[in-house]
């Protein structure tokens, strides 16, 4: 159980800890909760599997491949459809241990506002509007990629809900501080930054490409200097508006977790590193909170922001 000290808010939610799990890395919420000695109480907020307007098989094997500092993944947003996880899966969450943020993918802007109107009508806290997912072929990296598209995808969603929405930002980009500036201007409350960045795997004796999708999202610790350098970016931009971050991309310690923070996220996201230790947020908790006690600081807020340059 997390301590008063990791208690924050993000975009008007009161979460018991800084820490959010990643969409796709927890399934709908329920998967790690059979891990013995893992808690949903232990983080702040869990983001669901990515959903779409109807049901997706997603892309064929090999699905997942494991790099040299990370992982690389193609899933391709495979899911059961808005409507069941609506109608059949939230109602088997438990909204007393966390938060739960839903994940919008959808391959037309037209797509993006029904799942996010069936959301609204939901129990759900927050909706990510997932448009930087760069292992599917439709819409994903389309959108994340172009500011203007991304604001307009913000904007359709703004308009279908009054829940906090939370823009997952693209490190595959020229300029993602426009970025963020338009989608800010468009509605949206909140930012993660970043998603996977694109990459792919050979096999030398085949000469064929390990990922049956070719490319996939890079993710894990090799990422982790990029994403810090998207935070600080983003947070340039985002403080005078008041708008959160999410910082995510490589996180595996209290250590990762604290310069998140300091670089501008008011929150941070843990995923790859839960596939080799499922109980890894109790860790990074208890590493936040000797921090916070060592330099005589109240709560993790007074960290957000204090790079010194």
């Amino acid at each position: 159980m997390a301590t008063e000290a990791l208690t924050t808010t993000f975009c008007g939610i009161r979460m018991a800890s800084p820490i959010v799990l990643l969409s796709g890395c927890v399934g709908f919420g329920e998967e790690y909760t059979r891990v013995h000695g893992y808690s949903n109480s232990d983080v702040g907020a869990v983001v669901l599997k990515g959903t779409t307007g109807d049901a997706r098989l997603g892309n064929p094997p090999h699905r997942v491949f494991e790099t040299a500092d990370g992982m690389l993944n193609a899933i391709g947003l495979q899911n059961p459809g808005v409507d069941k996880v609506v109608d059949e899966i939230l109602p088997g969450l438990d909204f007393s241990e966390t938060r739960f943020f839903a994940n919008v993918s959808g391959s037309t802007i037209e797509e993006y506002e029904r799942v996010t109107r069936r959301f609204d009508d939901s129990d759900i806290d927050a909706i990510e509007i997932n448009i930087s997912c760069p292992n599917v072929k439709e819409g994903g990296v389309q959108f994340g990629n172009d500011p203007a598209m991304s604001a307009r995808v913000v904007a359709a969603c703004r308009a279908q809900t009054s829940k906090p929405i939370i823009t997952k930002l693209s490190p595959n980009q020229t300029d993602i501080e426009e970025n963020a500036r338009l989608c800010i201007e468009a509605g949206t409350d909140g930012f993660a930054v970043i998603n996977t960045l694109m990459g792919m795997a050979i096999d030398p004796a085949t000469r064929r490409p390990v990922i049956g999708n070719v490319r996939g999202g890079l993710s894990g610790p090799a990422i982790k200097p990029i994403a810090l350098l998207k935070v600080h970016q983003v947070y340039g931009v985002a403080r005078a508006h008041n708008v959160p971050i999410i910082g995510q991309g490589g996180i595996t310690t209290a250590s990762d977790a604290i310069e998140f923070m300091i670089a501008g996220a008011a929150a941070v996201g843990v995923g790859t590193a839960l596939f080799y230790d499922p109980l890894v947020c109790k860790k990074i908790n208890a590493g936040i909170e000797s921090y916070l006690k060592q330099h005589k600081l109240k709560s993790v807020d007074d960290l957000v922001g204090t790079l010194e340059l």
